[in-house]
């Protein structure tokens, strides 16, 4: 179970945010390109060692990833390619705000690649599951399947645990080490688990397929 299991009960709570983008007369694919700008804002601000101003950036990223989906339901306008472009977008911004993190001198680099390679695989058992099995419902222009809610850490969990991690300040630790190196660590644990997991369910369930 992770946060994603709830993700369209939690897009309700923001409809009056994507009605407003959608009213300006926005595209979904634009609303994700701003998603995508402020992810590599927030790596750069993480890379320059402005944690706080980062994570504020961060935040935005991560609601304009709720209100793209959200303004293509309201406009009628979900693609094949948007999707795809969603996902994409979302790996670009993990990997650059951690790398940032990383550069920033905030995290050992080698528990940034740790938490790098988690976040990368536990999403990429998805596209090559629906490629091999054959997973292809949509609902809101979302392919729908038991991984969705497979796993303890997933992006959510992901940007939470570095927005908390960001609002410690930096001259305070924990037994030696910043809250940025024990979120970041957490990412790395969480998501290998969580791929791991997914494995597991697909290996124990293959007969179905």
């Amino acid at each position: 179970m992770n946060l994603t299991e709830y993700r369209d009960y939690l897009i309700h709570f923001i409809r009056p945010a994507s009605e407003a983008f959608a009213k300006l007369g926005l595209t979904p694919n634009q609303v994700t390109l701003l998603s995508l700008f402020f992810g590599v804002a927030a790596g750069a601000l993480y890379g320059l060692g402005h944690a706080y101003l980062a994570a504020a950036a961060l935040l935005g990223s991560a609601l304009l990833d709720f209100i793209d989906g959200g303004v293509a339901r309201i406009n009628g306008r979900s693609s094949r390619f948007g999707a795809a472009a969603d996902w994409i977008a979302d790996k670009y911004v993990d990997g650059i705000v951690l790398i940032g993190i990383g550069i920033g001198g905030f995290v050992d680099m080698r528990l940034v690649a740790a938490a790098v390679f988690g976040s990368l695989i536990n999403t990429f058992i998805k596209p090559v599951a629906y490629a091999e099995i054959g997973y292809a419902k949509k609902e809101d222009g979302k392919i729908k399947d038991p991984l969705e809610g497979v796993g303890i850490f997933g992006r959510p969990e992901t940007i939470i645990v570095l927005l908390v991690a960001s609002a410690v300040p930096a001259g305070l630790s924990f037994y030696g080490y910043n809250a940025l190196t024990y979120a970041v660590g957490l990412v790395a644990l969480g998501t290998n688990c969580s791929a791991l997991q997914r494995i597991v369910y697909l290996y124990r369930n293959r007969k179905e397929y």
